[in-house]
């Protein structure tokens, strides 16, 4: 009952939101303008960064929102959204310059909600991940814009085919008892992408991500990992193989927090397409390779959905504002989902933190590390778990937890090292010196007494 009851509550906290904000599209000079304008608006509470450039050398901005811009908080989580992967779909771009917008005026209105989720979150949004397809696709505009006009990037890339496939190298080392997490990248990655893509995986490696989503248009879905199927044999393009996480009901729980809070997502009749629940395992509907959540789940400790938001790619302006009210709580609501499972320190004796310390739940074969400060984030459906920290050079600590609806359970470990092993000593031939004798053998009178080479 409650999860048809949070989009009416949370649509009735934010009933005002929408009225200052103006519904259009934004070229580049026009969408930076924008970003700038809401970090001058709140200027506490938010801060912009480039993660790099594009191609064609525009600017991949961040805006952040956190109650200490610039700062990560020992034990408050990180989030992102990325929008315009595909230059031609770019309702998700639209939508994030809008909740920019409503996160800074909510929080000067005081809107209780806002405040706590910004004072206990750090938030990245990046409108636009694909700039330069963006404006191949604004010159032709909604009316005539071709189905795949300005989707690649300037080299004519397609940026989520583009990223190191780790899925393979995944299934692999499943089958061989392997790494089930931060699984290494080739040698040889860094020919193989593109410079927004290298700029990603640079961003997603220097901040520890803990939920993400990327929004794309096209079909209105909410999708979850795997993306690429695990039998290799299926390479056809619509084959359908379901291919779960292991955290497949976890992945569930949060593409329904968002489909049940869109405004018809959930229903599952959307652009001649049913999905039960507005909901997909990515494989289930097709098998693609080299994509942006599964590389994130595989090599990061983030976990990420894409949200597929409109069945016309480049929706005229005078439809933005009834998909901003369609997508305006689930927005909000699935930020909100960051705070679930269990957080913590990892430290040891002296209470400095850990990083890269490996955190194992039993009976879910994905594991997530500490970061820099030594701070877990470890999203989990309710239930008991039974939770082990472990680094190396320190004994391993397990603990059994209870996980809520609410709020996250905290679960600090704080590990003892191990005692260090003393090298066997040398065994000599000859008869044992003692040490001051050893230094008048190796160290005759007269040198000691100042002669040099």
């Amino acid at each position: 009952m409650a999860r048809w009851l949070r989009p009416l509550v949370g649509a009735l906290l934010l009933l005002e939101g929408a009225a200052a904000l103006s519904f259009l599209h934004h070229r580049y000079e026009e969408l930076v303008q924008a970003l700038f304008r809401v970090q001058s608006q709140c200027p506490y509470v938010t801060r912009i960064y480039s993660i790099g450039r594009s191609v064609e050398g525009r600017h991949l901005y961040v805006l952040e929102f956190s109650d200490s811009p610039g700062v990560h908080e020992p034990l408050e989580p990180e989030f992102k959204y990325v929008g315009n992967m595909h230059g031609n779909e770019v309702l998700g771009r639209e939508l994030l310059l809008q909740l920019s917008e409503f996160l800074c005026e909510e929080y000067r209105r005081g809107n209780e909600r806002i405040t706590r989720l910004i004072h206990d979150t750090r938030i990245h949004i990046m409108p636009s991940m694909n700039p330069d397809g963006y404006e191949v696709a604004a010159k032709q505009g909604p009316d005539s814009n071709g189905y795949l006009t300005g989707r690649n990037n300037a080299n004519g890339v397609d940026l989520n085919r583009n990223f190191p496939d780790l899925n393979t190298l995944m299934y692999y080392s499943r089958e061989i008892s392997g790494p089930n997490h931060h699984i290494p990248l080739p040698d040889n990655w860094k020919s193989q992408v593109e410079p927004e893509t290298l700029a990603v995986i640079q961003w997603i490696s220097s901040y520890n991500f803990v939920l993400s989503a990327n929004l794309h248009g096209g079909a209105v879905v909410a999708n979850y990992p795997y993306d690429k199927s695990q039998d290799q044999r299926f390479r056809s393009h619509r084959r359908t193989v379901n291919t779960p996480t292991p955290d497949d009901k976890l992945f569930q729980k949060l593409a329904k927090t968002y489909s049940y809070a869109h405004g018809w997502m959930h229903r599952g009749w959307n652009c001649g397409d049913y999905f039960a629940d507005g909901i997909t395992n990515g494989a289930s509907w097709y098998s693609l390779s080299k994509g942006m959540q599964d590389f994130n789940y595989l090599y990061t400790n983030c976990f990420e959905i894409t949200l597929e938001l409109s069945c016309n790619k480049f929706p005229p302006e005078e439809d933005l504002e009834r998909q901003w009210m369609a997508n305006r709580e689930a927005l909000v609501a699935f930020i909100e989902e960051v705070h679930q499972g269990i957080k913590g320190l990892v430290s040891d004796e002296n209470n400095n933190g850990i990083a890269g310390a490996v955190i194992s739940v039993q009976g879910i074969s994905h594991d997530i590390t500490s970061g820099d400060m030594g701070d877990y984030f470890r999203l989990l459906l309710p239930g008991t778990y039974t939770v082990t920290a472990s680094a190396e050079g320190y004994h391993p600590q397990t603990v059994t937890t209870t996980v809520g609806p609410a709020a996250p359970s905290l679960v600090h470990f704080q590990l003892k090292q191990e005692a260090v092993r003393k090298p066997p000593e040398r065994k000599s031939s000859g008869t044992r010196m003692n040490n001051k004798a050893l230094q008048k053998k190796v160290v005759p009178r007269a040198t000691r007494r100042g002669t040099q080479r």
